[in-house]
């Protein structure tokens, strides 16, 4: 007689409790401020916890290559030391302070980390000069595919190299007390690297790691969290009337029913690179923007907030120079705030397994509005987005849609009742709190 089946868990990431409902903030050290430095950082914190954010994002900390440096003062993703501080941002003593008062506050932060390259003028490339990948002549190779020409890439397949990167993670653990990384190009680097890399990290302390990149199989022995492209991709598709409404339908249910439940998937309206390059918040999502930040917070998923879009993100920052972020109070703000904290306080928006499934609530118009609710013991919340340039008068089925609720945003009683259809302008959103 066989022997039952009894399935084993692959995905052997367990997600810390402080992370249920938690929310992470990008910042971009260089045009934080008007310092533009640690310091400058460090006095925007509390600004940063009032808007609900718990994991502070801190883009690279490491010197900058000099050698084919871009701009004036180069990218940060192009790395001179992995165990050094760029001077441009402060010393060993200001970032120190910087974890210290992020703690302070209640807050977490994960450094940006840099593993598949580094700059020209790396001492490595003297000291090791077989760490690195080679092109077809035998030399140095920068990315053959991108425009990354002032980097060049290391060779995973040297135990060496692998044992050096680890080792230099475990320094910023160790020295600093920072709580995880966020990994650049996640997917360029083997996995089974990072699964080296998360068990001598864990025997310091249990870190929070975010791979840059989407591939369900990350999650298995490493990552905590990665990054939702695709998510991402389908509303700016949808925004600029290149996708249908379905895109969405298709991306929640090939994240419901391909990756992990225990799987943190991060959903983000902007980011360093999409500002840079792809255009400000506005310029991505238009007049689908706020609509998409309802989505991003409320839906399944950990919220990304990229440092500015708060204050309406006016301007696209420079990547090579210095270009602070021109602060002001702004809508968006308050929108953010406002969506943040009804996730704070209702367990059916957390995170993972902590949270709720979305279930969608069918209506007679799905080509132009997508709508979901996410409920448990304690709680309900329906969300309803018309993500159209058109006016909408949708009919919902009953079973989710009809009750009491208190319109969030308005602060206002509301009955809800699918023999009442509701008017939706273009792009409009409601969300609804169950009472």
């Amino acid at each position: 007689m066989a022997e039952p089946f009894v399935p084993q868990n692959r995905y052997q990431v367990s997600q810390p409790e402080w992370s249920k409902n938690a929310v992470v903030y990008q910042v971009n050290t260089r045009q934080f401020s008007s310092n533009g430095d640690f310091d400058g950082v460090r006095e925007g914190l509390a600004r940063i916890k009032a808007l609900g954010a718990d994991i502070i994002y801190l883009m690279p900390v490491n010197p900058i290559g000099e050698m084919n440096r871009k701009g004036e003062l180069g990218s940060p993703y192009s790395v001179k030391d992995y165990y050094a501080i760029n001077p441009e941002f402060g010393d060993a003593s200001s970032f120190e302070k910087l974890v210290k008062a992020v703690h302070a506050l209640g807050m977490k932060l994960i450094l940006d980390w840099i593993p598949n390259h580094s700059a020209w003028d790396n001492p490595l490339t003297v000291s090791h000069p077989d760490w690195y990948a080679r092109d077809h002549k035998g030399n140095f190779r920068p990315s053959p595919w991108w425009d990354w020409d002032d980097i060049i890439e290391f060779d995973y397949n040297v135990p060496a190299l692998r044992r050096y990167m680890v080792e230099a993670m475990c320094y910023w653990v160790e020295h600093f007390d920072i709580d995880g990384f966020r990994c650049d190009v996640a997917g360029y680097v083997p996995n089974d690297f990072w699964a080296q890399a998360r068990v001598a990290l864990d025997t310091i302390k249990p870190v929070f790691l975010l791979a840059e990149w989407e591939n369900r199989d990350l999650h298995e022995k490493a990552f905590n969290m990665s990054y939702a492209w695709s998510w991402n991709e389908a509303l700016h598709e949808i925004a600029h009337g290149q996708a249908p409404v379905d895109r969405l339908r298709k991306y929640y249910s090939w994240n419901e029913r391909s990756w992990p439940k225990s799987a943190y998937r991060m959903t983000f309206v902007s980011n360093h690179d999409k500002n840079a390059w792809d255009g400000t918040q506005h310029e991505q999502f238009a007049n689908a923007l706020e609509a998409a930040i309802v989505l991003s917070v409320t839906g399944e998923g950990v919220p990304l907030i990229h440092n500015g879009q708060e204050a309406g993100e006016s301007k696209r920052l420079a990547f090579f120079e210095r270009d602070p972020i021109e602060w002001q109070e702004h809508p968006i703000g308050d929108l953010y705030r406002q969506l943040i904290a009804l996730k704070k306080r209702t367990t059916a928006l957390w995170n993972g397994e902590y949270g709720a499934t979305m279930l969608q609530v069918v209506c007679n118009d799905l080509s132009r509005v997508f709508s979901y609710v996410r409920q448990d013991d304690n709680g309900k919340v329906l969300v309803i987005l018309n993500l159209s340039a058109d006016v909408v008068s949708p009919t919902f089925d009953a079973d989710l849609y009809n009750g009491q609720y208190i319109d969030v945003l308005s602060e206002q009683p509301v009955e809800l009742d699918a023999s009442q259809p509701p008017i939706l302008s273009p792009w409009a959103y409601r969300v609804y709190e169950a009472v």
